[in-house]
């Protein structure tokens, strides 16, 4: 009988992560989802934390350690902002750095120690197709998913010993209310920088997720995946 596997995901009230937690209820994951507030999302509960707040995600973390099928993190909580760094207040600085960098860094510590002692596991951080292409009026959020990156690439070496893959996925624009607000031309001309000029879905970034969560790719660790090229 096949093991039901625990998974959680953050920023799953909406967009990416709530997508991805649905999917991966319907692909079998017991999911957990964690948001600012707490709620119900599609066949899962959605426990409420602020990523941000170091104590609040190892408290939040302290009872799912204690599930013996907890198998993996999709980091997938994030915010952007469109504006030149000359124009972009401080406070708004600090909040895309510390929900897209510190707050990945955050859930990924309070969830290693498990994984470590399971020798198994998955984590799959959130980075951007805005890094490589080094996207203008974006220069703080980049600054954010870059970081994301590296630290994906060095918490790999950190968890490759205990069989736990850490990699990252890079989308290009995908339809949900991060860009909902972005103008269509800039849309478009993002589009075009891709390899494949073509707008991502929502499926399309739960494909590599699925991907990685599976057991064929217990050898891959360490990578940023980019949907669409860069």
């Amino acid at each position: 009988m096949t093991e039901v596997r625990t998974l959680v995901v953050t920023g799953a009230s909406r967009g990416i992560g709530a997508h991805l937690a649905t999917r991966a209820v319907d692909a079998g994951f017991n999911v957990i989802g964690v948001a600012r507030t707490a709620g119900e999302g599609q066949g899962f509960p959605i426990r409420a934390c602020d990523v941000t707040d170091g104590d609040a995600v190892k408290e939040l973390f302290k009872e799912i350690r204690k599930d013996k099928t907890f198998f993996g993190l999709i980091n997938a909580a994030g915010v952007a902002s469109m504006n030149l760094l000359v124009s972009t207040p401080v406070d708004t600085i600090k909040k895309i750095v510390d929900i897209n960098l510190t707050g990945t860094i955050n859930c990924c510590a309070a969830a290693s120690k498990a994984l470590m002692r399971r020798k198994q596991g998955r984590i799959i951080n959130f980075s951007t197709i805005a890094v490589p292409l080094g996207l203008k009026g974006e220069a703080v959020y980049v600054a954010s998913k870059a970081g994301v990156e590296g630290f994906t690439r060095a918490f790999a070496r950190e968890m490759g010993d205990f069989s736990v893959t850490v990699n990252a996925i890079a989308p290009g624009p995908i339809p949900t209310d991060l860009i909902r607000k972005v103008p269509e031309q800039s849309i478009a001309e993002l589009v075009t920088r891709q390899i494949i000029p073509e707008q991502g879905t929502l499926d399309d970034v739960w494909d590599i997720a699925s991907l990685l969560l599976d057991a064929r790719a217990g050898m891959v660790t360490g990578e940023t995946l980019h949907v669409g090229g860069a």
